[in-house]
């Protein structure tokens, strides 16, 4: 594919107007999740439709282009770390590569990358109301204790403070844990990494958690929907 569904003409994140678009579940996942036909296709966009210069998935754009509105930025995501003093002065976390928007967060002067399960994103070792922005791109549903790790975010985070992060979402269902069921992995079929195990899989539901955790202010982006939805919540 080279040309953009209409509601994507440009890369948000660097700008790019060229696309590929590849199918990225197998058929084990498939079974274990138990995607229809149409579940499969959107969420093979959402994972395999990527912007052929900076190679970020829908995901990791729709994840850029939820920050870059955050800050009321119209500009790209790369141009966004590159000069926008909003973001250049805050402590920024990001918890494992975000697709590959890390290459452009590396610019701000005050970022750290940290890897899951390493970091433990129930007990993480920041101070409180430390951090200015955390990002993270579908790791949440490897983490048994979600709710916690989300708990967990706004402690550390500054008053004001944001956290960006996507989940995968089937949106024709609700949530549902994988504790009783057959292990399921994420990542590349057949590598079997016990940071991939999934623990949760999301339903239409997702945004229960996210306001049990504590945060009241929370703001959704979608470039396409159902195949890309981008979690903003402020600890206010």
């Amino acid at each position: 594919m080279d040309k953009p569904p209409p509601s994507l003409k440009v890369c948000p994140v660097c700008g790019g107007d060229r696309f590929i678009n590849e199918s990225v579940l197998w058929p084990e996942l498939v079974e274990q999740w138990e995607l229809s036909p149409d579940e499969v296709a959107y969420i093979d966009l959402q994972q395999g439709f990527c912007c052929s210069s900076c190679k970020n998935n829908l995901r990791a754009m729709t994840l850029a282009a939820a920050v870059t509105s955050a800050f009321g930025f119209s500009g790209t995501f790369e141009d966004f770390c590159r000069s926008h003093p909003g973001i250049r002065q805050l402590t920024v976390i990001e918890i494992n590569p975000a697709g590959n928007l890390s290459p452009f967060l590396r610019l701000l002067p005050k970022y750290e990358l940290h890897s899951f399960p390493q970091l433990d994103m129930r007990r993480m070792h920041f101070a409180d109301a430390s951090i200015d922005l955390i990002v993270h791109s579908d790791t949440l549903e490897h983490v048994a204790g979600s709710m916690v790790a989300l708990e967990e975010s706004r402690r550390v985070l500054k008053p004001g403070g944001h956290l960006f992060y996507t989940v995968p979402i089937v949106v024709g269902r609700l949530t549902r844990t994988r504790r009783g069921l057959p292990p399921s992995y994420h990542g590349t079929p057949g590598v079997n990494r016990e940071d991939c195990i999934v623990q949760t899989e999301y339903g239409a539901d997702f945004w229960r958690e996210i306001l049990e955790a504590g945060f009241h202010w929370v703001t959704l982006t979608s470039l396409i929907f159902p195949a890309s939805v981008a979690i903003h919540a402020i600890k206010t």
